[in-house]
């Protein structure tokens, strides 16, 4: 049973004494944003060795062992902090399978509130192609990849970031700034200057539910 808009899950932890089935609701609620998140930032390298439901029944126990004291003292937005748990617990999975490989900077962004898997070009044109099915040959496909691969990494890794957390993660734009640890303003305008970067024209919700998709080049 989903959450409606008046449920508040900080005082249903806090009712309930974290009750084991009023967490495994809340968490179901969220369940499909957080798997975004996941599938955007699991480095594609760990394909066969672990997926986004690993990771995700791992951050669900850390949510279990952590909901009450969060509900006593929440020091950030609910989702955010179901977030940052995952993230962490994704972060715990990358290392433990990569190892030294994950000293590589480049394959994080410094955030907030610690490092995050950052949202790679070749993972952020992958989702993006994936959710347009008229792009159905594979040679063009891996064309269409490419000029997005490109674009996407001309990018500032920041202004990339909150293309990911704008678009695929669909934050607000205060989620966005408070994510990244930057006023408001400042996440906005890198949003508006991200997307007048040459990138292929960015999808509105609109055009991902009717599976619309403009490929021309600003």
């Amino acid at each position: 049973m989903n959450l409606s808009e008046t449920d508040d899950p900080i005082e249903m932890i806090r009712r309930s004494g974290a009750d084991p089935q009023v967490l495994g609701r809340i968490w179901e609620h969220y369940r499909d944003r957080l798997r975004r998140v996941v599938r955007l930032r699991l480095d594609r390298r760990l394909q066969g060795r672990a997926d986004p439901s690993d990771v995700l029944q791992e951050a669900f126990l850390d949510f279990q062992s952590r909901a009450a004291e969060y509900a006593h003292k929440p020091d950030m937005p609910f989702f955010l902090w179901l977030r940052f748990l995952t993230g962490q617990r994704l972060q715990l999975i990358h290392r433990q399978h990569l190892g030294t490989q994950m000293r590589d900077a480049g394959r994080e962004v410094s955030l907030h509130r610690g490092a995050m898997p950052q949202a790679t070009s070749v993972s952020l044109a992958a989702q993006l192609l994936g959710r347009f099915t008229s792009v159905t040959q594979a040679v063009q496909r891996a064309e269409m990849q490419l000029i997005l691969q490109e674009a996407i990494n001309a990018l500032d890794p920041i202004d990339r970031e909150i293309l990911a957390l704008r678009h695929f993660e669909e934050l607000s734009n205060e989620e966005t700034a408070q994510v990244l640890g930057i006023k408001p303003s400042a996440a906005s305008n890198r949003h508006i200057r991200a997307l007048k970067t040459g990138i292929p024209t960015w999808p509105t919700k609109s055009a991902m539910s009717s599976k619309q998709y403009s490929w021309s080049r600003t």
